[in-house]
């Protein structure tokens, strides 16, 4: 995925350098230095009755998005939520970025940016044999929310929450985000990884096996307000490529962390209980730009006919399990309910050609923000909150249970939300002391956790493997670590992000991003050669690195050189026309950011019939968006934009051949195009396999 643009001088007259983020959003733009707005009271917590902290529940519903949640509640469709919005406390919950599930989660219950706690991203290396492997609680580099309140004699529950296996050793239990994935078939079928490090203590994984759903357990009857599918379908092996199999998954694992919170609250009865739901977010990816889409045809609207509901419906299921924790809450209880990060439901993707397959949305349609519930003992009725951050939720919980913020945690108390004190003076730092104890890194993780995140598109296919890179220290992550060093880019802090780019190179000296990133880095401080000569090798490595021609212009317009820096930035746009930095500096030098601006009447209906028909094809109806090309090839038959279009319509159809026959009309007429070149070597390879 292209990164958002960067100005690392927002001043100048003259553009930023970009840097390679493959893997970061486009939408959010949050300050991660946030100040610190720490409370130095000194009084002890008071709780409403004055009797001392209470008992506190997290809810994480992730990706929910709060237009969407308005959007129902107008409609009287989510009693529970309107519930929590009336009687308790509300804002926006602002998100960060690298906009990914286990970074932000582990944002939220640390209280510290990514890079201070280090997770960038869903996986990590084994340095044993080089392979993929989730993310693991051993990668953390601070403690969390659990490790904390331990250490102070508070007992805890955490289930399901990104990033925990394996189980730490708490004072309570923890049940990691592998518990799903170990028990997805029957036991003895589907090559599932042995129970070490499923829960801790580790005995309690026998304990809560009646409580785990599987796939195979949702019923037609149970799937029928979301899914609207014929029993053939419905009963398909699994497979996590296939939309019903991998909805079933994700309202089997969503009850099952429902039954597995409620009966720990209930049973352990934990001072704190962090629970997580990731259905809202898998729904939304699978089925997301199916929601209340107005116009769809062709596949599309068959699509919609059977998984238009799924999103609505899924909405409705997390409003009940936000009812199920009201009711086992009693008077000295706190809940929180609250999301990472929104979502753009409805959104068809820009460019029918980037994927045939449109049920996989990237994270780019991940929008900047969540929403934060906070309701029961403490919190003051009908709050409205000032815009509180991720990284505000730690010192919240730590207030209401007693617990004073610390001064390395860069959020604050939502004080405005409570009644209470907070807690006070403020400590430096709840990193001393013993090291949280984890568990074994060896455990085996379950190999479907990455086939179901290459089934959502957060993966590659092609990145199963990778050099060796870890230490003793365990596993590394160098896609996080690329992650980490754009945030330290973005923050101005550009010898830590070269740095982190430079080590990257040393383990992959092939990635031409990183030689951009790099780059990038050094264009920022001023050391123009060595980046100039970066950047070449980048574009050889990587013809149709756009990255690489934004910084190569940026540095030509420094140094005067205006013609060649417009050149530049074109070509950059030629290649993706959706690349903004390039776009900005191309209005700002030329008033215009058109590079197939048509010249001719003919070349402008043309035009005007290829963006209609890439309308068409982007809502499925390709025998329209077919028609209309053909006319506007009639009329401009060397309009080279109208056989691009051609191309990626036949592609969107499954027509390879087609989309071949297209793209060789486009290069003759455009020989240098590395665009086309690339697309139609890739699409020649494709037709070969018989794909």
């Amino acid at each position: 995925m292209q990164a958002a643009p960067f100005r690392s001088h927002p001043r100048d007259s003259m553009a930023g350098f970009s840097i390679a983020r493959r893997h970061l959003s486009a939408r959010c733009r949050p300050s991660f230095l946030a100040s610190l707005l720490l409370a130095a009271a000194t009084a002890a917590v008071l709780s409403c009755s004055g009797s001392g902290p209470g008992r506190v529940i997290v809810l994480g519903l992730d990706g929910l998005d709060p237009r969407t949640v308005d959007l129902l509640m107008s409609e009287g469709k989510l009693p529970n939520l309107t519930r929590l919005r009336k009687d308790g406390a509300y804002g926006r919950l602002q998100s960060s970025k690298p906009m990914l599930s286990p970074v932000l989660w582990t944002t939220v219950t640390t209280g510290k940016i990514p890079e201070q706690h280090g997770i960038g991203h869903f996986t990590a290396i084994d340095p044993a044999n080089g392979e993929q492997l989730p993310v693991t609680s051993g990668m953390r580099k601070v403690k969390a929310l659990w490790n904390i309140l331990s250490d102070r004699k508070k007992k805890v529950a955490v289930v399901g929450w990104w990033a925990t296996w394996p189980a730490e050793d708490v004072n309570g239990v923890m049940v990691s985000d592998h518990l799903c994935y170990h028990f997805l078939f029957p036991q003895g079928q589907g090559g599932a990884a042995s129970a070490q490090g499923l829960t801790h203590p580790a005995e309690l994984v026998q304990k809560l096996q009646p409580l785990v759903r599987r796939p195979a357990d949702v019923t037609p009857q149970e799937a029928a307000p979301f899914i609207h599918v014929a029993p053939d379908e419905f009963t398909r092996p699994f497979d996590f490529n296939d939309d019903v199999s991998h909805f079933k998954w994700a309202l089997a694992t969503a009850d099952t962390y429902r039954r597995v919170g409620l009966k720990l609250w209930k049973d352990e009865r934990p001072d704190v209980l962090m629970a997580y739901t990731e259905g809202t977010d898998s729904v939304a990816h699978l089925f997301g730009h199916l929601f209340r889409a107005q116009g769809l045809s062709g596949e599309l609207l068959t699509q919609q006919k059977k998984f238009g509901d799924a999103v609505e419906q899924m909405y409705l299921y997390a409003d009940r399990i936000v009812g199920d924790y009201l009711q086992a809450m009693d008077g000295s209880t706190t809940l929180f309910v609250l999301s990472d990060h929104g979502f753009d439901l409805g959104a068809i993707q820009d460019d029918p050609s980037k994927t045939r397959d449109m049920r996989r949305v990237s994270e780019k349609f991940h929008n900047a923000e969540g929403v934060l519930y906070i309701y029961g003992r403490g919190v003051k009725a009908r709050a409205r909150l000032d815009q509180p951050k991720l990284v505000d939720i730690a010192p919240t919980v730590l207030a209401l249970a007693g617990l004073p913020p610390a001064r390395d945690m860069p959020g604050r108390v939502i004080a405005e939300a409570l009644t209470v004190r907070i807690p006070g003076p403020a400590v430096a730092t709840y990193e001393t002391g013993a090291a949280a104890v984890r568990a074994a890194q060896d455990a085996q993780a379950d190999p479907q956790i990455l086939e179901r995140l290459r089934s959502l598109g957060y993966i590659g296919g092609g990145e199963g493997k990778a050099p060796p890179g870890g230490t003793a220290a365990g596993p590394r992550s160098p896609t996080g670590e690329r992650n980490i060093a754009a945030l330290h880019f973005e923050a101005g802090r550009f010898e830590q992000a070269a740095a982190i780019y430079r080590r990257l190179m040393a383990d992959d000296p092939k990635d031409a991003s990183l030689y951009t990133s790099l780059a990038g880095a050094l264009g920022a401080m001023g050391k123009y050669d060595e980046a100039s000569k970066l950047l070449e090798q980048a574009m050889k490595i990587e013809p149709l690195n756009v990255e690489a021609y934004h910084n190569r212009a940026v540095i030509l317009e420094r140094q005067g050189h205006r013609d060649q820096a417009i050149e530049l930035y074109r070509r950059a746009i030629r290649y993706n026309s959706q690349y903004e930095p390039s776009r900005q500096a191309l209005v700002r030098l030329t008033g215009s950011a058109e590079v197939n601006a048509p010249h001719t009447e003919q070349e402008r209906k043309a035009f005007a019939l290829a963006q209609a028909a890439a309308q068409a094809a982007q809502r499925g109806n390709y025998p329209d968006a077919l028609n209309r090309l053909a006319e506007a090839e009639r009329l401009a038959p060397r309009y080279v934009l109208v056989h691009q279009y051609r191309s990626n319509v036949a592609y969107l159809m499954g027509d390879v051949a087609g989309a071949i026959k297209a793209l060789e009309k486009g290069l003759a007429l455009e020989p240098d195009n590395a665009l086309f070149r690339t697309n139609l070597q890739r699409l020649k390879e494709q037709h070969a396999r018989g794909r």
